[in-house]
């Protein structure tokens, strides 16, 4: 959830200040220590750039006041232990394993993309292109001549499977994302005690498909409504929508129907 300025991304104007098209090549030179060394035999320099998933903040989250936010990371490691506890009516038809990998590895682009959201109004073939020739610089510049470019065909296909969202594993994955979000939304509602309403980001739940994700995040939004008793919040489900420029935003981003 990063913007531009925050990623090190906000050099890419030309000299009439007009934004030019976002590359891997102008962000790599801005990392601390310059573009990293490509087509090596060593995964270092990939190891180096996992780094910015542990101080990347998710940008909705610092949005909406929170500074000291959940990083990408943070996100991630969640869900892949989340992907373990598949009640068995989906783990006898899925790979768990292969789950908690695409968990670890979905949102790996945000590295050098940043974390986009619905609210930065980037489209979302835009968001899709730079997420995908960032992966391909990963996996091939980076990755290509380690272990004989095994691993990183793997990191890559796991990526585009979540992304194609059409295996069970990858739906799993796509909704376990979704109610990580509703967790944390809870979560930090918790710790302001009735201070900050996160309720916009409710709505979300209601792109959940499998039902027995859906179960878990029903639980929680259960939770969310005894912790809110009877203070005014925001709640928004497929039924009470969120207002109609965020509402396509939000459509935009997570696609018209779940």
């Amino acid at each position: 959830m990063t913007t531009d300025r925050e990623s090190g991304n906000s050099g890419n104007l030309t000299s009439s200040s007009v934004k030019a098209p976002w590359t891997v090549e102008g962000a790599v030179a801005k990392l601390p220590g310059g573009t990293p060394v490509a087509d090596s035999s060593s995964p270092v320099p990939f190891f180096h750039m996992l780094e910015r998933l542990k101080t990347t903040k998710r940008e909705g989250w610092r949005r909406s006041g929170i500074p000291h936010c959940e990083s990408i990371s943070d996100h991630m490691h969640r869900m892949a232990l989340i992907t373990m506890f598949a009640p068995s009516s989906l783990s006898s038809k899925i790979n768990v394993p292969r789950c908690v990998k695409m968990a670890l590895i979905h949102d790996l682009a945000e590295a050098l993309v940043g974390d986009i959201t619905p609210m930065d109004e980037v489209p979302k073939t835009e968001k899709k292109r730079r997420e995908e020739i960032t992966m391909d610089y990963f996996t091939s510049s980076l990755l290509g001549n380690v272990n004989g470019g095994i691993t990183g065909k793997e990191i890559n296909d796991i990526w585009h499977e979540f992304e194609d969202g059409e295996t069970l594993e990858s739906k799993f994955v796509n909704d376990v994302d979704k109610i990580e979000l509703v967790l944390q939304m809870v979560e930090y509602e918790r710790v302001h005690k009735h201070q900050l309403d996160l309720g916009g980001f409710s709505w979300v739940a209601s792109r959940i498909v499998l039902p027995e994700v859906k179960e878990w995040a029903n639980e929680v939004l259960r939770e969310r409504e005894k912790f809110w008793s009877d203070r005014p919040h925001a709640t928004y489900s497929a039924e009470a929508l969120p207002e109609e420029k965020p509402l396509a935003q939000l459509l935009e981003y997570y696609g018209d129907a779940s």
